[in-house]
């Protein structure tokens, strides 16, 4: 408000002085050419033997000199005549001569004054001119400076007691809705902040959310990690209490090793999925084939659908994107060995690649299916729809989470349609 204040009265003094000083300047010049006209209709120097004392009747403030066609001065009411230089060569003199009035102003800068000139010619062949000082525009500017300052001075004193009270009433509304940001109920004071309350309190939400995901993380970590620890601690107990026969010692030696191996998954779950919660795109996306690292994975998972003796079959085009192979080989994987997981025995996997408008992976299974109540949470970190099936086939409840997070890493979106009895279909676009 100082800045649009010390604006405003620079420009406003500056156009006010300009426009001023235009008309002071037309004004002038009117009445000096009133002053010659009148003159010269006086008929006082009409005859060239004019006694020169009987014009000492002329005003002092108006300096009055009579020029022959020579240029000579004849008379000058303010300077001694013979003394004085030949006016021939003076631009108002000759446009007087030349066109019948001429007019000129002299600027001086050392004295901060302008002469105006008007020189017209008279009836004898002789020119009558007649001239005034008058302060120049910088004279006048000057002398208004300290009314000029100490007028600057209020508005900028005004300008800052308005600013702090305007600032007071915009921001206090502000300030009190920060304080009750979680409270809905306070509608934002302005219109043009509502955009900004949305978002606010959406990242706000947003941060609330994920501390609770993080707190129930570590409680879901802790607990997984509890149960095999649990396990392998009580079995290696009985061992070491050498109370277990031959028999019993292979049985727990097989039951140490699968709870230790499920540790390992475990722990290499946790950290993917806490690499890929500081991933972001970077030099490591390259443009690649879908339908051709789906393949390559396929072959890798083979066995495993062997081993549970589920059908696999595979379709499909060339489809490119661009993305992180090894993440995308991780998604395939997670993806069809859910598939194998939760499937009945002598069921069937079909995994499917798409170009489109845009690529599609689609992995399709006639198992057990997820219940619709369910359908909702089971990219959730540990979450199980069947918590002892999940275990005892080996599952971390990560692998989803995983899934979701490289969806996202690559800008895509994920679709999951299940009935129960009947078999799920996951679709991820790219």
């Amino acid at each position: 408000m100082v800045l649009i204040a010390i604006i405003a009265i620079v420009v406003s003094v500056i156009s006010v002085t300009a426009v001023y000083y235009g008309l002071f300047e037309n004004q002038v010049r009117n009445d000096l050419a009133v002053n010659a006209r009148l003159l010269k209709d006086a008929d006082l120097f009409e005859d060239l033997n004019t006694d020169l004392k009987e014009l000492e009747i002329l005003p002092e403030d108006l300096r009055v000199t009579w020029i022959k066609e020579d240029g000579e001065v004849l008379y000058d009411n303010t300077a001694n005549a013979e003394d004085m230089d030949n006016h021939s060569e003076r631009p108002e003199v000759i446009e007087a001569f030349n066109n019948g009035e001429g007019e000129a102003v002299r600027r001086s800068t050392t004295l901060n004054q302008n002469t105006f000139y008007y020189a017209i010619l008279l009836d004898n062949g002789t020119v009558l001119r007649v001239s005034t000082d008058a302060r120049n525009i910088w004279s006048i500017f000057f002398q208004a400076a300290p009314v000029i300052l100490i007028v600057s001075l209020l508005i900028i004193i005004f300008s800052i007691v308005l600013s702090r009270m305007l600032t007071r009433d915009i921001v206090e509304p502000i300030e009190k809705m920060v304080e009750n940001i979680d409270d809905t109920r306070i509608e934002p004071p302005y219109k043009e902040l509502v955009p900004f309350t949305n978002k606010i309190r959406s990242q706000h939400t947003e941060i609330l959310s994920a501390a609770k995901m993080r707190q129930d993380f570590t409680a879901n970590v802790s607990h997984e990690l509890k149960t095999p620890l649990t396990a392998i601690t009580g079995y290696t107990e009985l061992l070491e209490s050498d109370m277990v026969d031959k028999e019993g010692r292979k049985h727990f030696y097989q039951e140490i090793k699968k709870n230790a191996n499920r540790l390992l998954l475990l722990i290499n779950d946790i950290i993917k999925l806490s690499e890929l919660d500081h991933s972001n795109r970077d030099e490591s996306f390259e443009k690649m084939n879908l339908y051709t690292t789906v393949s390559e994975c396929l072959e890798e998972l083979t066995v495993n659908a062997q081993n549970r003796n589920i059908e696999l079959g595979f379709t499909g085009e060339d489809a490119y994107i661009t993305g992180n192979r090894s993440l995308i080989v991780e998604l395939v994987e997670n993806l069809v060995q859910n598939a194998i997981r939760y499937n009945n025995e002598g069921g069937k996997v079909w995994v499917e690649v798409h170009e489109g408008d845009k690529p599609k992976l689609i992995v399709r299974d006639n198992g057990i299916g997820i219940p619709e109540a369910d359908q909702k949470r089971v990219f959730e970190r540990f979450y199980r729809v069947d918590k002892s099936r999940s275990r005892e086939s080996g599952g971390t409840g990560l692998g989803l989470a995983i899934v979701k997070h490289i969806v996202e890493i690559h800008d895509g979106t994920i679709e999951l349609k299940s009935e129960l009895g009947k078999g799920t279909e996951i679709t991820v676009t790219f």
